[in-house]
């Protein structure tokens, strides 16, 4: 089974990589450590292109009265929590925010950023994800909990328009093409996202929000191609709303005036 590296950079600056290391499993006894008030990417699913390294904010709340050596964080891992992968990330955790000192109980910020050109990402990773919070104490012990808290982690898709002709005769047809691709992590490329079913979409001029026309299936190479006729000036735009696996995206508008 692959195993994805885990690399922190933890509250007062200090490189930390850490490789294989066993973890308590969901459902053990506790080891005096709990995690709560998890949030991560604000509970939106995490897009991921295929280039530019994402950065994903975190917040928890830490409750100890134990001293521990490094950590804390909290890390999205996928099948068994002491043998599963893990999802490869570099981490900035924050210092303690002291909620109450008597009682160990510590708010922190976190930065995670998953790169999509590292050697261990691929198609595969996308999908559900778990997420786990880590604590190293002293003497190489550790605590770690399954927070159940899942996570999407999404390859990101394109769309893009084209309305013509500009202007156009009321009554007139207008044809609307484009084409909607998706983020290949093997290939670090954006392909052609064939079978998708994407809405058409108009804002008339004056208005504030776009409502949807008709919806078209793409073709092999994610192509889209559609006829409407022409009413009233205003903005055309393809959108995708995405899958279990795929971002939701939407192009950006295309102005036809109507005369």
């Amino acid at each position: 089974m692959r195993k994805m590296m885990w690399s922190a950079v933890v509250a007062g600056g200090a490189a930390i990589v850490f490789t294989g290391v066993a973890a308590v499993p969901a459902g053990a006894a506790e080891g005096g450590v709990s995690f709560s008030r998890v949030t991560v990417n604000g509970g939106k699913p995490i897009v991921i292109g295929v280039k530019e390294e994402v950065e994903v904010r975190a917040a928890f709340r830490m409750t100890t009265t134990l001293r521990y050596d490094h950590g804390p964080t909290v890390l999205p891992y996928r099948g068994k929590l002491d043998s599963g992968d893990r999802l490869y990330s570099a981490v900035i955790t924050s210092d303690c925010e002291v909620v109450d000192k008597a009682k160990g109980i510590c708010d922190f910020d976190e930065w995670l950023y998953i790169d999509p050109r590292h050697v261990d990402f691929g198609n595969e990773d996308a999908g559900t994800w778990k997420t786990a919070g880590r604590v190293f104490l002293p003497g190489d012990a550790q605590d770690t909990d399954d927070l159940n808290l899942p996570l999407q982690v999404k390859r990101a898709t394109r769309v893009t328009v084209d309305a013509s002709p500009e202007p156009v005769a009321v009554g007139k047809a207008i044809t609307v093409t484009g084409r909607v691709t998706r983020a290949n992590w093997n290939t670090h490329t954006y392909q052609g996202y064939a079978g998708r079913t994407v809405s058409l979409q108009f804002k008339a001029a004056g208005a504030s929000s776009y409502t949807t026309v008709k919806k078209v299936t793409s073709s092999s190479t994610g192509a889209l191609r559609t006829t409407v006729k022409a009413t009233k000036p205003g903005t055309w735009r393809w959108t995708y709303y995405g899958n279990s696996t795929s971002g939701a995206k939407s192009s950006t508008g295309d102005y036809v005036a109507v005369r």
